[in-house]
């Protein structure tokens, strides 16, 4: 469930645009008819009010955002309006493994397939040329089917595969000598340690089945400990904030720590994705 609060009565397009570019005008910004604007608008408000300003001030919504606020506030304001694709796109240009693995496994076929078109007009090569690992391309380039319709019989002859994989064949039929020169050829091989594997794994299975808690633990990982991680906690609650933020909330239900973690117009940000 989303947490965006749209308001009843919304302006145009036009005039959302012309109240942001008032906000960069004079002295300083007026960093709060920002937030007022784009913390209340959904993906398809926010598409056309980049199209409108575009149209009226000749320019791109996301170079004044760029320049007229600064820090994780601009950051977090920047990721949220940018179009998911590429929002998606630069993040995984940005962070490729851990983010590829999320997108992969938590969006619909279609809009990875957008996120593949998207980088590769952005970066000007592939998604997949940037992959080295093997698994990471299986995930990337496949088209799953995303229907909510299973079928028990297959469920259960892919349990038995799960359980049968090769994968466990090796580990319990090979010495430990050879099990270790295996993992060196396959780091050699395909550009990643087993250890990083087996963490992608269990990030991919754990962004599959709960997505709203491998969310919550990217939110509890990123204030835990000594300073935050403003990019991990500003990816989380943008990404998710119109699909699943509700479910991740409730799943990290310390919602004041992530309050009192923050400031500034940042924090005001974040609060009002939150709902």
């Amino acid at each position: 469930m989303a947490t965006i609060r749209v308001p009843d009565q919304v302006p145009s397009p036009a005039q959302d645009s012309e109240t942001l570019n008032h906000a960069f005008r004079g002295w300083g910004t007026d960093e709060k008819a920002v937030i007022r604007v784009l913390g209340q608008r959904n993906k398809s408000q926010i598409r056309k009010i980049r199209e409108s300003y575009r149209e009226i001030y000749g320019k791109d919504l996301i170079d004044d955002l760029s320049s007229e606020l600064s820090g994780d506030f601009m950051k977090a304001v920047v990721s949220w309006v940018y179009d998911p694709a590429e929002r998606d796109a630069r993040l995984v240009n940005k962070i490729l493994l851990k983010v590829l693995v999320e997108i992969s496994c938590t969006t619909s076929p279609d809009h990875l397939i957008a996120v593949r078109k998207a980088y590769c007009s952005l970066f000007d090569s592939s998604l997949e040329e940037h992959i080295l690992a093997k698994f990471l391309v299986t995930l990337a380039s496949s088209f799953r089917y995303d229907k909510d319709k299973t079928d028990a019989e297959v469920a259960t002859i892919e349990a038995a595969m799960l359980r049968e994989a090769i994968v466990l064949y090796i580990l319990g039929t090979r010495s430990i000598y050879q099990l270790r020169e295996t993992f060196v050829a396959y780091k050699q091989s395909y550009g990643i340690t087993i250890d990083k594997l087996r963490s992608l794994l269990q990030t991919a299975i754990f962004c599959i089945d709960t997505p709203e808690k491998h969310f919550a633990k990217v939110v509890r990982d990123s204030i835990e400990g000594f300073g935050t991680d403003e990019d991990s906690l500003t990816r989380a609650i943008v990404t998710r904030a119109e699909i699943d933020l509700m479910k991740v909330r409730g799943e990290y239900y310390n919602t004041s720590m992530i309050v009192g973690d923050i400031s500034g117009y940042y924090k005001d940000f974040l609060i009002t994705l939150l709902g």
